[in-house]
Parts: C-alpha cells; structure tokens; sequence
C-alpha cells in the first residue's frame, strides 16, 4: 500500500470501537492520539480525556489547545450503534458529537475522516411492525444522515466514508464486539432463529475491518481530504442464502448441530408465526425475538450498494469468494468465543466457498 512520506499527527475517536481497534495497527507510520472516555484502547498509543458530547471536546483548555496546534488529520470513528439507545442518546452523540469535532477541526485547520454508514442510503426500515423490539434502526440511520450533512455544510476538508456491515478480521474473525450479523449468526448456531424474514435472493453487504481500516488508512496515506467512499462489497455481495449457508457448513464442520433456518416473508411471521408461535412465550423472550427481527429488516433489500473501494489508493478489488472465507472466519471465532463449540476440529477450505 502506498505509505505518506509525512508522518501525520491524528486525532482518532473510537479507538476502542470496531473499526478504530482495526484503524490503529494500520496507521502506526502516523502520531496517533485516541480520545477516550469511558473505554480505552489497549493499544500502546498517546490518550487523552474527553468528551464529544460537551463542547470544547470535554478537555481543559490548555489540552485542547495543545492538540488544535499539533493535529492534522481527525478520524471520527465514535459512534452510538446500539440500536436500543434510543433517539435522544443516539442524537447526543453521533449528531452533538460530530458538531463538536467539526468545531475542532476548524480550530485546528485540520481535514477530517468521518465514519458513518453505506445504510444511509437505505428507505425506511422500520415500515414494518416491530412487535416489542427495543431495537429501532431508524434512530441510529437518522442520527448519521444528519451527522453527514454537518459535515457537508461546514466547509472542513473532509472526506464521508461509508462502509456497510462490519463483521471480523478476514483471517481471523476476531472483533471487539459483535455487530447486528453476528448477532443474527450467532442465533443460527444456537438453533434460536429458525426463520429468517428474508428473501434469499437478496444481497446481504459486508466487509471484513481489516478491509475498512486499510481503506481508512488509504486515504490518510493518500492525502485525500474529499469525496464520499463507500467501502462495501458492491456486486461482490453475497446473498442471503450464501451468507447463511456459510454459517451453517462452518458450524456443522465445528461439531455443531444446525438445524438450517428457513426463509419466510416478514408478511408470514406478522400473520401467522407470531400469534401461533411467539404471543405464548414470555416477554423477555418476545423482545429478544422482535430485536433480531429489527436487525434482519435492516439487511433486508434487492438494492445493492455503491462500492468506492478501488478508487482509494492501495485497495484491492473485493471478491465473493474473499468475502466467504472472511464469513468463514467470523464464524469460527464467533462459535469459538460464545461457547457453541464442542470439538476443536479446524474449518476446511472448501467449507469458506459460498
């Protein structure tokens, strides 16, 4: 990849998040400096206190000062991405947050990488009913369509960079913390989501962290200060039916007994599969169902997304058959860290094919 002949001073929130665990191997070349609040990153990189939240970054005023003299570049990687926070939450931060790095990057004249989602770009996902989930996408997709047009209208340098469904290392699965597909594979190898209200023909996108860091990286490396990158798979998507079929071979080749889930139409579980099915059972578990059927409206679409991957400097072209052997990989490690696995057998290649 090509690498900034000027080591560059950063400024990067999220670092202990999925993506900025990822970003900070990949920028080690760079004056990394990590903003903390609550968590901190276990990597060995410069922190400082604070929070997006109030203004002046949460940070005494001669902290603050210091860094608007010395940084550069500021990844926006920090975000509210639990979709049972709530819209004021979620808005508090993703949306206040973004205003107040905003505020910063013009005090420091530096560029900036905000980090949202390639989901922006999705309708309504909530058109349906979503029973008694506490999960609502929608709060966390309007937080980040709102955060983005900040960043348009400020006048910062700035790039908008989209990735789509993150799930772990391409070669080892290993991620800080599961995301919405996880939680829905993971329910496939428990044998608690026999039915997935969705259409198997349908894409689902995702791409491995390692994929989104080095894009990230990619751009800082390459100086690029403009423009709207989606780091998504594109055409290379696998579908529905790929995507679980993966997670089935894989756990089956780790011991596990799947019973394969069937696919039904949203329309079928509102009319038939709730009231004979999920009414009896008791609240907690109702809620627990309705959550993952939030998650599985928000993967749900015949529309592919755009894929900028290639034109960010150093970047490969994405494949299907990468992307199942990433998939592969998550679910080892997925299995592997949540108790599923009775054998230590290790996964065949021929098991990463979709």
């Amino acid at each position: 990849m090509f690498r900034s002949t000027r080591a560059k001073t950063i400024l990067l929130t999220g670092a202990s998040g999925v993506v900025g665990t990822a970003l900070i191997p990949e920028l080690a070349h760079h004056r990394v400096i990590a903003l903390t609040h609550r968590r901190t990153p276990s990597a060995e990189i410069w922190k400082v206190r604070g929070d997006l939240t109030q203004f002046g970054l949460g940070m005494d005023l001669d902290v603050y000062d210091n860094l608007v003299e010395h940084v550069d570049i500021v990844i926006h990687a920090a975000a509210i991405t639990d979709f049972t926070a709530g819209p004021n939450a979620t808005a508090g931060l993703n949306v206040a947050g973004t205003e107040n790095i905003l505020r910063f990057c013009k005090d420091a004249g530096a560029s900036l990488h905000y980090i949202s989602t390639a989901f922006v770009d999705r309708a309504d996902v909530t058109s349906g009913s979503l029973g008694e989930a506490a999960a609502n996408p929608a709060d966390y997709l309007n937080s980040k369509r709102a955060a983005e047009q900040l960043v348009l209208d400020s006048g910062v340098p700035a790039t908008i960079v989209r990735p789509s469904v993150v799930i772990g290392d391409s070669a080892t699965g290993e991620i800080v913390r599961f995301q919405g597909l996880h939680m829905l594979g993971l329910a496939v190898l428990k044998n608690t989501l026999p039915m997935l209200p969705l259409d198997p023909t349908d894409r689902i996108d995702f791409i491995p962290q390692d994929i989104v860091a080095r894009a990230i990286a990619g751009l800082v490396d390459g100086e690029i200060t403009s423009g709207e990158y989606w780091i998504t798979a594109g055409e290379a998507a696998l579908t529905t039916r790929q995507v679980f079929d993966v997670v089935v071979a894989t756990g089956r080749e780790l011991g596990i007994d799947i019973v394969t889930p069937r696919f039904v139409t949203p329309e079928m579980i509102d009319r038939l599969i709730r009231p004979v099915f999920i009414e009896p059972l008791p609240k907690m578990a109702r809620r627990q169902f309705d959550d993952l059927l939030a998650m599985a409206a928000l993967f749900a679409a015949t529309k592919t997304f755009p894929s900028t991957v290639e034109r960010i400097p150093g970047m490969p072209a994405i494949t299907t058959e990468a992307l199942a052997q990433a998939q592969a990989a998550t679910t080892v490690y997925m299995a592997r860290t949540r108790g599923s696995v009775r054998s230590n057998r290790s996964v065949r290649s021929k098991q990463a094919a979709a």
